[in-house]
């Protein structure tokens, strides 16, 4: 892993805590979470990252046929932990071609999963399309779990949803990937892994860089 933390809101270099604030700032955010580099999922950068957290690590499992993993980051500092994760993944879309999906579980107001969502806004809001039944069901966990459209942007699908206590987003790309999320898929909290699970890797996705 290598290079330095950006805002988990714009993904712009911060500042770092200094003898005037003890908060990351970003010059157009102010005060955020910092988001660490993006790397594999890789059993080093699993271990590593996963015993800090308490905010889960959602990956889909089993993996759909021909899907890797491409990536793992998470938003937080040392004063507040771990408050946002991402998962990327990588496979052929449903529809044809090749498709990207990253899920991240965040608590209220970092905003990761906005800025992935292509939306200006740290959470949802009133984008989420709640006045219809959910678009799409996830297990998480092993529980049921509802996920909304977010309106918003058009290149690609975004789903909203609400597990373990802190936002769910399903976020695919192209726009047509979003069949995915109805295909019943199962995440697991890579935090209840055992230590020997192996992660398919891919190469790094590139939207991550």
């Amino acid at each position: 892993m290598s290079g330095h933390p950006t805002c988990a809101r714009c993904g712009r270099p911060v500042r770092a805590p200094g003898i005037w604030s003890n908060a990351w700032r970003c010059e157009v955010h102010g005060d955020v979470e910092p988001a660490a580099p993006v790397g594999l999922p890789t059993q080093e950068r699993l271990s590593r990252d996963l015993k800090a957290s308490d905010v889960p690590f959602w990956l889909p499992w089993p993996l759909p046929a021909g899907w890797l993993a491409t990536g793992v980051t998470h938003a937080g500092d040392d004063r507040h932990g771990v408050r946002a994760t991402l998962v990327a993944c990588t496979g052929p879309n449903p529809i044809g071609g090749p498709a990207d999906l990253v899920i991240i579980a965040e608590e209220v107001g970092v905003g990761l999963g906005a800025r992935w969502a292509g939306l200006p806004g740290p959470d949802p809001g009133g984008l989420l399309a709640t006045q219809t039944g959910p678009h799409a069901k996830v297990h998480a966990a092993g529980h049921p779990t509802a996920l909304w459209c977010v309106n918003g942007s058009e290149d690609r699908a975004v789903y909203v949803g609400e597990a373990l206590g802190r936002w769910l987003w399903m976020i695919l790309w192209p726009a047509s990937a979003g069949v995915f999320a109805a295909d019943h898929i199962t995440l697991v909290d890579l935090r209840d892994a055992p230590c020997d699970f192996d992660v398919p890797l891919g190469p790094l996705m590139a939207r991550l860089t």
